[in-house]
């Protein structure tokens, strides 16, 4: 077997929780694109959530509190070949929160591929998408075009947080994780020939 059939470890991603406000509907969204993710044997998912590093300050100065807060965190960034992103658009642009989570880290996102995905009212939160893309260009990370985006968020799912219609969002899901493999697997491998920067 050569090296263009052998079998491919399957892509670490993990999946950024972006929401951490009071009564957030994020983890309604977030279970469902889990269930996506997880149903992939090209996928080995992990979770980082907004909500659980709270206690990150937003001095960016390395500090107890800070180290405490990223103790899990970033080595599940460092670990990651890709993520996806999910965000609410609050404000016309994306949480403090996760801006804040993204600006502690750097090397954590080069070269690495994003998904994004969105919930909110009418734009169904791409403003905070747009404004996202901005920001991981900055850090060296790849974009991807395909999204996940929900409009009326709180009226696409009922109360047991199941879609009332997934045939779109579910076209949409397939269609942005598999760029997303096509995307981790090359940029792994660009990676493993040479390390980024060098």
């Amino acid at each position: 077997m050569n090296a263009t059939t052998a079998p491919r470890a399957p892509l670490n991603v993990t999946l950024v929780v972006g929401s951490n406000r009071h009564g957030r509907f994020g983890p309604v969204v977030a279970d469902w694109l889990l269930a996506h993710l997880r149903e992939r044997p090209d996928f080995a998912v992990q979770v980082v959530d907004v909500a659980g590093t709270a206690a990150l300050p937003t001095t960016l100065k390395p500090d107890p509190e800070a180290t405490a807060a990223l103790a899990e965190t970033t080595p599940k960034l460092a670990s990651a070949d890709a993520f996806v992103v999910l965000t609410p658009e609050y404000n016309h642009s994306f949480p403090a929160g996760l801006k804040n989570l993204i600006d502690w880290h750097f090397t954590e996102w080069q070269a690495k591929p994003v998904a994004l995905a969105s919930y909110g009212g009418l734009a169904g939160g791409l403003r905070a998408v747009e404004h996202l893309r901005q920001v991981f260009a900055e850090l060296h990370a790849v974009t991807l075009r395909d999204t996940v985006s929900f409009y009326n968020a709180g009226g696409s799912f009922d109360d047991e947080g199941t879609l009332k219609d997934p045939t779109a969002p579910d076209a949409a899901a397939k269609l942005m994780l598999d760029r997303l493999e096509w995307w981790g697997q090359a940029l792994r491998e660009a990676r493993e020939l040479r390390p980024y920067g060098s």
